[in-house]
């Protein structure tokens, strides 16, 4: 992911607001609802699911470890009794490489008409541009893609051993994500179809769903969701296209005793990342939960450098996402 301009990035002021929602300490007497009890998380198979991913090496496309991890992913999703599609497509990537992608698709209880979909990206950065050292280096990507690949088979895991809640859920792992173009190099010219150079595995499947009229009641994007002192803020695409599912989601966050790390306030502006895709071409109103530090503006301070590595990720903060999540599905 990545902002629209480098130079909003650089000079980015976040503007903080209150988002009040049903705060009855604020004299509300909207007292939301006693939430439905969801399956419990297991913290240690969330964070191993990140460290497998980690094991196979940076999932940069084209890479043994992309093709090994693709292969996990669908043994993983298939022995959770998720019916699986391997949407595979070619695309070039901004220095002309021509890169084999695959988006991985998991569908649960397929009986069911209203669907919730939940995504995250599984490939990594290719190089390191936010690095003091070497800023071509490939990176482990342990939070920039495994987090919330790690949070989405825990969920999985989670519906195979449950009793199912209400709705069907479809997994999306998209992938081409992150392989946009090297910060210091600057943009180059786009094709015609194609909106950035980022985010090839949502633009793709948006244009190519995996089944034909395809829909869901509103999708939860996953990025950048392991690191210790998460904090995740509304952003600007999420509140335009989604804003009740913020509401719902922040609001099930608070009442799990999560407040401090999903804030009611307005975060940054003008992101890009696949839920842009998911609202404005498949038309299903996605939100993006994001790590976001008010104090610098940006995302987690290991964001595009060599310290995307399991130092610094935290169980704590993998098993509140899940969580939130799964008492989300269970809830409807």
């Amino acid at each position: 992911m990545r902002f629209k301009n480098s130079l909003v990035f650089l000079t980015l002021v976040t503007l903080v607001f209150s988002c009040g929602g049903n705060d009855s300490s604020k004299g509300n007497s909207n007292v939301p609802a006693a939430l439905k009890p969801a399956p419990t998380v297991n913290a240690d198979s969330v964070y191993t699911f990140v460290q497998k991913q980690v094991d196979f090496g940076p999932r940069v496309p084209n890479t043994q470890a992309h093709r090994e991890a693709s292969k996990w992913f669908k043994e993983k999703f298939e022995s959770y009794g998720a019916s699986v599609i391997m949407q595979n497509f070619t695309e070039y990537i901004y220095d002309g490489t021509k890169a084999e992608l695959t988006n991985v698709i998991a569908s649960f209880n397929p009986e069911k008409k209203k669907r919730i979909l939940l995504a995250a990206h599984w490939d990594t950065r290719p190089f390191a541009d936010r690095d003091a050292d070497d800023t071509y280096a490939a990176i482990d990507g342990a939070n920039d893609g495994g987090s919330g690949v790690g949070v989405l088979l825990e969920v999985a895991r989670l519906l195979s051993e449950n009793q199912a809640p209400n709705v069907g859920v479809d997994i999306i792992l998209f992938d081409g994500e992150d392989w946009g173009e090297h910060f210091q190099e600057g943009s180059k010219p786009l094709p015609d179809g194609k909106d950035v150079w980022w985010c090839l595995g949502s633009q793709y499947w948006s244009k190519n769903k995996h089944k034909s009229g395809y829909t869901a009641y509103y999708g939860i994007l996953l990025d950048m969701v392991g690191a210790p002192n998460a904090t995740f803020l509304y952003d600007s695409v999420s509140r335009e296209n989604a804003g009740r599912t913020l509401d719902k989601v922040w609001g099930i966050a608070g009442q799990l005793g999560y407040g401090t790390m999903f804030k009611k306030q307005n975060g940054f502006e003008g992101i890009i990342d696949d839920h842009v895709y998911v609202n404005n071409i498949a038309r299903i109103p996605m939100i993006d939960i994001i790590d976001y530090r008010e104090n610098t503006g940006s995302f987690t301070p290991a964001w595009h450098t060599a310290d995307d590595n399991m130092e610094n990720i935290s169980k704590e903060t993998l098993s509140a996402v899940t969580s939130v999540l799964m008492s989300v599905l269970y809830n409807e």
